[in-house]
C-alpha cells in the first residue's frame, strides 16, 4: 500500500487562505511516500519555498517525492492528514470568523483543491483520511523504530485537546494509556520560558544550547514553585494556566529582567535556560519513568516537538529504564505527517507498521553528475574548479586533506535529509579539534550567538572512545541526543565539545551515508582523530540548502573556504564582487518593496526605502535610494548593469550582496 502523508495549511504563494495567518497555524509543513510502511521520500516546504518552518500546502514537497522514487498520483492509494478533519474545520470555522469577507470552505475541499490546482491531481474524495495528531507523531516515531513493540510517549505545544499522550504499541494494535491536557503542555512552557529569553516560536533549541551555562540552583525553588509532581505519573503546572505570565510574577519577584530581542545574555539569563531545561527533563522523566515502570516496557519511542530536546534525550537514554530508544529525526511536525500515513496504513490493513528508518537521506536531490558539472559552469563568474574528483575515494582524499589543513567546507551530495539535522548530504564540516573553530565558523557562516555548539559526527567504531554511550540500542545516526564527550578527549575536541563536556553526537555508518563516512574515516587516518565538526549547510536567513542554487548562493554568501557539490571541489573567485554585474536578480514570490515619504513636523521631506519578505514574521530592511531604484526595474531576465544608472560601484555591488546574503531575492546567472 503506498499512502502520501500531509502537513500544513491551505495557504500557498500566490493565495493566503485567511490575511494575516499566524505562523505557528500548521507549522512545518511537509509531505512523505511510504509503502508497506517503508519510508520512500520525505521532505519540508520549507527547502523549498525557503521560508522557516513554513505552514504552507507542502505543493513542492508532495512533487519531490513523487520525482525521487518516479511515481505519481495514480500509484497512490490513500491520502493522510495528520490532524482529525473535524478538529481542522473547527479551527477553519474559527478563522472564518475573524474574516467575514474570506469564503468558507472547509479542510476536505481544501486539500483537494490544492492537490488540483498546483499538481494537477483530482483526488476522490474516499482517498482523504485524517488521523488524530498525537497518533501520528506516535506512529512516525513507533512505526519507524523497528521494535516489536514500545512504550510510545509523545510530547509537543498540543494536538486537538491534549499536549501529551502516553501509547503502548505493538503486534496486537495501539493502546492509548494516558492524555495530559493542553493546559499543562510541556512544550508550550519551554516556549513561553524561550520568548522570557528574547527568543521566538522555533527557537526553543537555541535555550537549550545556553542551558549548560547557568546554573539551574539559581532558580530551582522558583521553578518548583511553578509545577507539582503526584502519583501515577501525574503533574500541574502553575495555576493550570500555561501563558507566558505563569513565569512572570514568580521570576520578576527575584529581580529578574526579560531579554529583549537582540540584548547580550547576562547570568541570570543563562540561570533561567538552565533551571528551565532542568525542570522540563524532571516533569517529563517522572512521567516516563511511571508509565516504563507500570508497563514494564522496556523500549521507549518518543515524538513530538519536544523530543527534538537532546539534552532531555540523553537523560532518557542514560536513565537505565530502557535497552532500546528511538527518536525519530522528524520528530516535529513535518514528521507527523509521515506517521499519518503509517496510521492510516493500518486503519485500512490491520497491520501496524514496523520498518526500521536507518538514514535520513529521502529528500530531493541535486541532479546527476552532469547537471552539476554543467550548472557549475554556469557559475564560472563566481568561482573556480578546484578538484573534479576521478572516483569517491579521490573526493574524499582531497577533501579530508583540506579539512585537516584547517578549511571549513561545505559539503553537499545526493539527496537531502529528511528533519532538521544536516547528517551528510547538506553539511558544513570542519576540524572538531581547534576550540577557535567554533566561534569561528559561528561568526563566518551562521552570524549566530558565539556561544551556541556545534555537533561531532564520528564513525561507529570510535564512537565509544571518545564519548560516554550508554549500553542502549538507540539510533545515534540522527543527532539525536546528547552524551558526556570522554574527560580524556575534550580539550582534543574543542570546537564541537560544549561547556558541560557533552555533545550531541552523530553516528554515521557505511550503510547510511557511504561518502560522509568514508570521510570522517580519511580524515581520521590523516589526523588520528575520526571525528569532524558537521553543522547544517545554510546561513541565518534561510533553511538548509536543498536544489544546486541553494548551495551555491549560501556557498558564495558566507566565508566557507571550499564547496564539495557532487563530485567537484571548487572556491569562491577572489573578484567574485564584479560577477554581480552580470548576474539576474529574481523576485521571490514574497518580495516586496516600499519607497515613502515623510514630511517631518519641523519642515522638510524624508524619502524612505525598505525591502521584506511578505509572510508572518518576514524580515524588512531600509535600502538605498540607488539599490531602490535597481530593484524597481529588476524583470528576471537583465543583469544588473543593465539595470542601473551609470556605473556599478562597489557600495551598490556590496548592498546587493547583501541584500541576497539576506535572501530579500535570488541570484544567480543569465
Amino acid at each position: 500500500m503506498l499512502v502520501l502523508g500531509l502537513n500544513g495549511n491551505f495557504s500557498t504563494a500566490a493565495e493566503e487562505l485567511v490575511p494575516g495567518m499566524l505562523e505557528f497555524f500548521f507549522h512545518d509543513s511537509s509531505a512523505s511516500l511510504a509503502r508497506d510502511g517503508e519510508l520512500l521520500a520525505a521532505v519540508e516546504e520549507e527547502r523549498y519555498n525557503r521560508i522557516k518552518k513554513t505552514t504552507r500546502f507542502p505543493s513542492a514537497a508532495v512533487r519531490a517525492c513523487f520525482e525521487e522514487t518516479g511515481l505519481g498520483p495514480d500509484d497512490v492509494d490513500a491520502v493522510a492528514f495528520y490532524f482529525p478533519e473535524d478538529h481542522v474545520d473547527k479551527v477553519l470555522g474559527q478563522l472564518y470568523c475573524q474574516s467575514p469577507a474570506v469564503p468558507l470552505r472547509y479542510s476536505r475541499d481544501l486539500v483537494r483543491d490544492r492537490l488540483r490546482s498546483e499538481l494537477g491531481w483530482d483526488l476522490p474524495a474516499e482517498k482523504l483520511h485524517y488521523v488524530p495528531h498525537h497518533l501520528a507523531h506516535a506512529m512516525s516515531s513507533f512505526g519507524h523504530s523497528g521494535f516489536e513493540s514500545a512504550l510510545t510517549v509523545v510530547f509537543d505545544g498540543r494536538g486537538e485537546n491534549a499536549s501529551g499522550t502516553v501509547y503502548r504499541i505493538g503486534p496486537g494494535g495501539v493502546e492509548s494509556l494516558a492524555s495530559y491536557p493542553v493546559h499543562r503542555s510541556l512544550g508550550f512552557w519551554y516556549l513561553f520560558g524561550t520568548q522570557l529569553l528574547g527568543y521566538g516560536f522555533g527557537d526553543e533549541y537555541k535555550v537549550m544550547g545556553l542551558a549548560p551555562y547557568g546554573d539551574p540552583a539559581r532558580y530551582r525553588s522558583v521553578f518548583e514553585s511553578l509545577h507539582s509532581l503526584g502519583e501515577g505519573g501525574e503533574y500541574e503546572l502553575l495555576g493550570n494556566v500555561v501563558t507566558p505570565n505563569a513565569f512572570l510574577p514568580a521570576m520578576l519577584d527575584t529581580g529578574f529582567a526579560p531579554r529583549r530581542k537582540g540584548e547580550e545574555f547576562t547570568q541570570d539569563h543563562k540561570d533561567f535556560a538552565a533551571a528551565l531545561q532542568e525542570t522540563v527533563e524532571r516533569i517529563a522523566l517522572h512521567v516516563i519513568r511511571h508509565w516504563a515502570e507500570r508497563t514494564g516496557e522496556r523500549a521507549l519511542c518518543f515524538g513530538g516537538g519536544v523530543a527534538h530536546n537532546s539534552s532531555l534525550n540523553g537523560v532518557i537514554l542514560r536513565s537505565g529504564l530502557f535497552d532500546r530508544v528511538f527518536v525519530h529525526p522528524a520528530s516535529h511536525d513535518a514528521g507527523a505527517g509521515t506517521g499519518a500515513a503509517l496510521a492510516v496504513e493500518h486503519r485500512l490493513t490491520g497491520r501496524v507498521p514496523r520498518v526500521a528508518l536507518r538514514r535520513a537521506d529521502l529528500g530531493g536531490g541535486l541532479g546527476d553528475e552532469r547537471d552539476v558539472v554543467l550548472k557549475l559552469k554556469g557559475w564560472d563568474g563566481f568561482v573556480e574548479l578546484v578538484h573534479r574528483a576521478a572516483d569517491l575515494e579521490d573526493l574524499v582524499d582531497t577533501s579530508a586533506r583540506l579539512l585537516a589543513d584547517g578549511a571549513v567546507l561545505g559539503w553537499a551530495r545526493g539527496r537531502s535529509e529528511f528533519g532538521p539535522r544536516a547528517l551528510g548530504s547538506r553539511s558544513i564540516v570542519a576540524d572538531p579539534r581547534p576550540a577557535a573553530n567554533q566561534t569561528r565558523i559561528n561568526a563566518m557562516v551562521k552570524k549566530r550567538e558565539s556561544y551556541r555548539p556545534f555537533a561531532p559526527v564520528v564513525t561507529p567504531d570510535a564512537a565509544a572512545e571518545y564519548f560516554e554511550i550508554p549500553d542502549v540500542e538507540a539510533e545515534l545516526g540522527f543527532m539525536s541526543f546528547v552524551v558526556p564527550v570522554r574527560p580524556e578527549h575534550r580539550a582534543g575536541l574543542g570546537a564541537v565539545t560544549h561547556v558541560d563536556g557533552t555533545a550531541r553526537v552523530q553516528v554515521v555508518t557505511s550503510t547510511a551515508n557511504p561518502a560522509f563516512h568514508r570521510l570522517v574515516e580519511r580524515f581520521g587516518e590523516l589526523t588520528g582523530t575520526p571525528v569532524l565538526l558537521n553543522t547544517s549547510f545554510n546561513n541565518h536567513a534561510e533553511p538548509i540548502v536543498q536544489t544546486f542554487e541553494d548551495v551555491l548562493t549560501s556557498f558564495l554568501t558566507t566565508e566557507l573556504d571550499y564547496l564539495v557539490v557532487g563530485d567537484s571541489v571548487v572556491r569562491r573567485r577572489p573578484d567574485f564582487l564584479g560577477a554581480l554585474d552580470d548576474a539576474v536578480i529574481r523576485f521571490r514570490p514574497e518580495t516586496r518593496l516600499v519607497g515613502r515619504v515623510r514630511f517631518p513636523v519641523g519642515g522638510g521631506r524624508v524619502e524612505e526605502h525598505e525591502v521584506f519578505l511578505d509572510y508572518a514574521e518576514g524580515p524588512r530592511k531600509a535600502i538605498s535610494a540607488r539599490a531602490h531604484g535597481l530593484l524597481t526595474r529588476v524583470d528576471g531576465k537583465s543583469a544588473v548593469a543593465e539595470l542601473v544608472d551609470g556605473e556599478v560601484d562597489d557600495a551598490l555591488r556590496q548592498e546587493v550582496l547583501d541584500l541576497w546574503t539576506d535572501r530579500y531575492f535570488t541570484l544567480g546567472p543569465v
